[in-house]
């Protein structure tokens, strides 16, 4: 069975979508949905360096008008997706490219909605200095006490040794210098605030206000969710999950099980690819795996789209 998931915030480099560009139709896309949004999509992922697009604001429909546009490349309608797709996710912002993908949101809707949850994001990380960053080792029951002891949120727990801790610069220093036992490292991730966490309420009650003037629809291939790893069948419920999701920790792990319990054997992460296959290779062996990063790759994701398509249910 194949699965396709939606990379998160940090997965973005200056001038991903440059090659993309070259696609017919995806640069006429990408400009209709930056007239739609009041952002150019286009400069963001050409022209603009990594300051510009660490920006929330800007990074996160960035992120997912990439999914979008190279998922497009592999499946042309909801049919064919549906056809050949046995479930998608996305990881944090990832979960709107899910949602527009399954045929719970339209694009223009998805875009629209993350444009608002971007601004709303960057407002509350504005509010104090906060951020992230990722442990590498260390045994969940050994990690999750000394977070919380250092007053540190495990915004997402990916499964596969890693952890991501979010909270204020100073609690994070303190990470830094007081590492869990077993963790070999703490890295700084290229975020702007503590997102899912308490840091990010203010931003549920603008997408809350957001999510009311869209009529999401029920998914046509299984959606799972960051929330508890469920497949979710209804589309109001999808929606509700998006927005309590902005202050609320990422279960990926939780994810990558109800992968593994649908029959997974193989994975796609659209563009920018990379950190969620990076994850599933260590936690799912056997499971073949794919990221797209540059147009380059779509032959390799049509071959594997072959050999597994016919092993959804």
């Amino acid at each position: 069975m194949l699965v396709l998931v939606a990379p998160g915030q940090g997965a973005q480099t200056p001038g991903f979508l440059t090659p993309w560009l070259d696609l017919p139709g995806v640069e006429d896309r990408l400009r209709e949905w930056s007239a739609a949004i009041d952002l150019d999509l286009v400069h963001y992922g050409t022209n603009a360096d990594a300051d510009e697009i660490r920006d929330t604001a800007v990074a996160q429909p960035l992120l997912v008008a990439a999914s979008l546009v190279s998922a497009r490349q592999l499946f042309a309608t909801a049919e064919d997706f549906s056809r050949l797709v046995g479930a998608a996710a996305g990881h944090s912002v990832g979960e709107l490219a899910a949602a527009a993908l399954t045929g719970v949101l339209s694009e223009n809707d998805a875009l629209a909605l993350v444009r608002k949850r971007g601004l709303a994001m960057a407002e509350a990380a504005a509010v104090t200095e906060t951020g992230m960053a990722a442990l590498l080792g260390g045994e969940q029951d050994v990690v999750l006490p000394h977070l919380e002891k250092l007053g540190l949120t495990p915004a997402n727990v990916n499964g596969a040794g890693q952890i991501v801790a979010a909270g204020t610069a100073a609690q994070l220093a303190a990470l830094a210098e007081d590492k869990p036992e077993g963790t070999r490292r703490v890295v700084p991730l290229k975020v702007a605030g503590a997102f899912h966490t308490e840091h990010m309420a203010p931003a549920v009650t603008a997408l809350e206000a957001a999510v009311a003037e869209v009529t999401p629809a029920d998914p046509h291939t299984r959606y799972v969710s960051n929330k508890d790893g469920r497949v979710v069948t209804e589309g109001q419920d999808v929606v509700r999950r998006l927005v309590g999701q902005v202050a609320n920790p990422v279960r990926w792990d939780l994810c990558m099980e109800t992968f593994k319990e649908l029959g997974v054997t193989g994975i796609i992460e659209v563009s920018p690819g990379g950190t969620l296959v990076g994850i599933a290779k260590r936690a799912l062996p056997g499971v073949q795996t794919l990221a797209l990063k540059t147009p380059d790759d779509l032959d390799a994701a049509r071959t594997l789209i072959a050999e597994h398509s016919a092993q959804a249910e």
